[in-house]
């Protein structure tokens, strides 16, 4: 998938957390950020949450216009997406409520730098970037799971969802494993093997 993404004004938009989004069934990742996972707080603020709330009032009603990059080992599509004129991953990078994501592109330091000197977002307070916030729940829950693996595939009347470490709904998630229910070592393989990511919304 190269060309520009142009889905119909009718496609349906959802979107699944602050840096990702489906268009009509394609799970689209923002080239360039990293947002804060849902669950995640910076400080006594719910920058997770607020996130995802600003992705959607940036997306709005709108279907965005989407320029693939390539793909991640996750079965979603890298790209960079427009709505109204607005490159929607600067603008969170702009608004601090994303990291630039420079281990895989420096495409949005300079929204970053702006938004570090003006203390907006997730620079006002006291915040984990997004991958080492991850990196500290996976350890965390490596102590616990079986044979190495902590990734939670749980089955319910939505399907097959996996729940990584850093989901809020770990802890609550229960693995039956006479269900059909089963641990995974990474999102990869959970994708591979039929799993989705939750949806916040």
């Amino acid at each position: 998938m190269v060309a520009l993404l142009t889905a119909a004004a009718s496609a349906e938009t959802r979107i699944v957390d602050g840096d990702t989004l489906d268009v009509d069934g394609i799970r689209i990742r923002l080239n360039g950020i990293d947002a804060p996972e849902f669950g995640q707080d910076c400080g006594n603020w719910q920058c997770g949450k607020a996130a995802l709330a600003e992705l959607v009032e940036l997306v709005g009603n709108v279907t965005p216009a989407c320029k693939p990059l390539g793909e991640d080992g996750y079965g979603r599509i890298i790209a960079t997406c427009v709505v109204g004129g607005r490159d929607i991953g600067k603008e969170m990078a702009r608004q601090g409520l994303a990291w630039a994501f420079v281990k895989y592109s420096d495409v949005y330091m300079p929204e970053e730098a702006l938004a570090r000197a003006s203390g907006l977002g997730i620079w006002g307070y006291d915040s984990l970037p997004a991958w080492d916030y991850r990196a500290k729940k996976w350890e965390s829950a490596l102590q616990a799971a079986p044979t190495g693996c902590p990734i939670k595939g749980n089955i319910s009347g939505n399907g097959k969802i996996y729940h990584a470490p850093w989901s809020p709904w770990y802890a609550k998630t229960r693995i039956d494993t006479s269900k059909g229910e089963r641990w995974f070592c990474s999102e990869a393989e959970a994708v591979a093997a039929g799993w989705r990511a939750p949806s916040w919304r």
